[in-house]
């Protein structure tokens, strides 16, 4: 298997889970990765949703052998905008080290691997004492929502495992591979207030009326405390502590607050709790205002007092935190400081829980990881350290793959997620690129793993 003339071909597919548009792309690759798999010894299933079907397949040789599954998607995000492309979106193209194609580095470039890692191990040891399952989904860049339904169906005998396997989070480079501990949740909401059956002229009326954008802005800011702590009761109830052994990891991590900064193009930082920058995107969770809105929005001015006000809010949770008790913790607090004068409507959005796994031997690690797992991060320091020249970041990382606290939650299952992506690939923007040298490095440190798991050589 040539991992970069398949990731090539894979990469060609231009499988847009969010635009219909896009349904032969989607198909095309979905069917490209199950033949792949196939070719490894998989039984391959391809399963209906109401949307873009999964793709579940197993090699399953002996229940009494250590089990893993394996994570990956096949659609990726839109190209959008193609002018700021150096080249088309969907034609990879090599250059410098780099192969430029959308999905090269979120997810398909790791997928690939994964799948050559697997290819290699295969045809050295074709009686592997280890079964797989392997799980691609096709709605990942869209929040999953067939994943659900496919736990109801496949969740028993994913439960069979011992761990997942995923490779869709980041590294800070290409020397230098984070192992991600943690994962945040996600809640979502938009609150939108209604004065007057229509927008009111502001002489004729201006006094008289609670301006929707006032009242609006009044709610938000009520949301922080000064020093940028979210302001709701309970919020902060269940946070997850953090370890010495975090932090400490975060000291080795190549990036100062400082280059932070700069890399933001910020004048400063407003972290809340005490946290340093760098431990407020990982260790805390927030609650951001993504959008708001309301009233005259074009040239010049318009007086008028709009009839409505919107502001859209989510917030990223911690390991310990529901996602449900947070989100009704956020409504109670909006509703109790709405003006009676006006008139509230909440929509919520999707959810997500938050994932952590603390590594075996550290404080606060599970007592009843199983072995295989145990073994898992054992090898994953050793390989990591032999193929990159330095041993990996055990870090928890800021963003959201509501999926794997659904692993956890619905089967069972604790995951080990090496980082294969870094800043410089550009992930869900233009000229989205994956750094081969990683690629050819990573495929022989999981082959590695796989080997030290199923205790071969």
């Amino acid at each position: 298997m040539d991992p970069l003339e398949s990731l090539k071909a894979y990469a060609r597919f231009p499988s847009v889970s969010t635009d219909p548009a896009y349904a032969e792309g989607m198909q095309g690759a979905r069917d490209y990765a199950a033949g792949l798999l196939q070719q490894l010894g998989f039984l391959v299933e391809v399963v209906p949703t109401e949307r873009h079907p999964i793709i579940y397949a197993e090699r399953i040789r002996n229940p009494e052998w250590p089990h893993v599954v394996l994570y990956g998607h096949y659609d990726v995000q839109p190209a959008d905008p193609f002018e700021l492309w150096e080249s088309e979106p969907f034609d990879p193209q090599v250059r410098e080290g780099r192969l430029y194609a959308r999905g090269a580095a979120d997810n398909k470039g790791p997928t690939i691997v994964h799948m050559t890692a697997l290819a290699r191990v295969l045809e050295k040891h074709p009686e592997l004492p280890l079964n797989f399952s392997y799980v691609i989904e096709g709605e990942e860049e869209i929040g999953s929502p067939s994943m659900a339904k496919f736990f109801e169906t496949h969740g028993e005998r994913l439960s069979q495992a011992d761990f997942l396997l995923v490779s869709d989070t980041g590294s800070p480079n290409a020397q230098q591979i984070v192992v991600t501990t943690a994962i945040r949740g996600l809640v979502d909401l938009e609150i939108k207030l209604k004065g007057a059956k229509g927008d009111l002229h502001s002489g004729i009326h201006g006094g008289a009326v609670y301006n929707p954008i006032q009242a609006l802005t009044e709610i938000c800011a009520s949301l922080h405390d000064g020093d940028g702590r979210v302001n709701v009761p309970g919020f902060y109830d269940e946070v997850f502590p953090i370890h010495e052994w975090e932090r400490e990891q975060l000291q080795r991590y190549p990036e100062t607050d400082e280059s932070y900064r700069e890399m933001l193009g910020v004048a400063g930082f407003f972290p809340a709790n005490g946290l340093s920058p760098l431990e407020a995107v990982r260790f805390g969770p927030t609650l951001e205002f993504n959008g708001i809105g309301g009233g005259y929005q074009g040239a010049g001015s318009k007086t008028v007092i709009p009839s409505e006000a919107f502001a859209k809010i989510t917030c990223r949770l911690v390991a310990n935190q529901d996602p449900t008790k947070i989100q009704q913790a956020v409504i109670d607090a909006i509703e109790a400081r709405c003006p009676a004068a006006l008139k509230l409507s909440i929509r919520c959005g999707g959810s997500g829980a938050p994932y952590m796994v603390v590594p075996p031997g550290r404080p606060g690690a599970a007592a009843d990881q199983p072995a295989a797992l145990v073994r898992a991060f054992e090898s994953v320091d050793t390989a990591i350290t032999q193929a990159f020249g330095q041993p990996p970041i055990y870090l928890r990382e800021g963003g959201s793959i509501p999926v794997i606290g659904d692993f956890k939650k619905r089967a069972g299952l604790d995951s080990l997620m090496v980082g294969l992506f870094t800043p410089e690939d550009n992930l869900h923007a233009p000229n989205e690129s994956f750094d081969l040298s990683i690629m050819e490095r990573a495929i022989d440190a999981f082959e590695r793993i796989i080997q030290e798991i199923a205790g071969v050589k």
